[in-house]
């Protein structure tokens, strides 16, 4: 009954933990006009998830997570929007070529044109996913954040696979679930993303799996 009232407890502060960061993203997109403002908040958005993975009291409390996300939105608002606004031209032109391909006949052809623009998109939505959590956890230079993205998702099948599967579960609970999108907005996903490359990423200093062996050896040497 214990060990029941222990994770219920821990359910319940990261459900708020993940409430807060769903309000500090609007708060704070607001306060940049939404244009200068929405980007930063997703890359602090993907850091307050990444210290709240890697710390070892997950209890944190509302002005923990608010003060962790609004330090890093004030550092993020110049290398942020560098970073999303080119994302995003990329990604609606994808989107609209296949909108194009999908919207007008054009025979057989326009079946195969269609299916490998859907694989095209579907790849890239999971690199933009995985490149902001890569940007969130290493300082590098955006071409070495791009080219270890795609590595990412090529060499890591059972991560991206996981990915899909649970960024598709979280649109279909939006659908199902409106008050979800509506009281967790963008933090859903993202936590999503976060945990899913922390569970079956295996980053370098971004791996539940090394952590976990780690901690016996520690034991043992106390």
């Amino acid at each position: 009954m214990r060990n029941f009232a222990v994770g219920y407890e821990r359910l319940a502060r990261t459900i708020v933990m993940v409430f807060v960061v769903n309000v500090a993203f609007l708060v704070h997109t607001f306060i940049g006009v939404i244009v200068a403002g929405f980007f930063p908040s997703v890359a602090a958005s993907y850091s307050t998830f990444r210290a709240w993975a890697l710390a070892e009291d997950k209890s944190w409390t509302f002005g923990q997570t608010w003060t962790m996300f609004h330090r890093t939105w004030r550092e993020e608002l110049l290398s942020a929007n560098a970073f999303g606004w080119p994302q995003l031209a990329v990604g609606m032109l994808l989107a609209w070529e296949y909108y194009l391909a999908n919207w007008n006949d054009m025979g057989i052809a326009g079946i195969a044109v269609s299916g490998l623009l859907l694989v095209i998109n579907i790849l890239f939505a999971l690199f933009a996913a995985v490149s902001w959590a890569i940007r969130s956890h290493f300082a590098e230079r955006p071409r070495w954040i791009v080219r270890t993205s795609l590595w990412m998702i090529l060499a890591r099948p059972v991560c991206s696979l996981a990915l899909v599967v649970l960024l598709a579960v979280v649109a279909w609970a939006w659908y199902t679930w409106p008050g979800i999108l509506v009281c967790f907005g963008l933090a859903t996903p993202i936590f999503a993303i976060v945990t899913t490359i922390y569970s079956f990423g295996k980053l370098p200093g971004l791996d539940s799996h090394a952590r976990r062996d780690k901690e016996p050896a520690a034991k043992a040497a106390a």
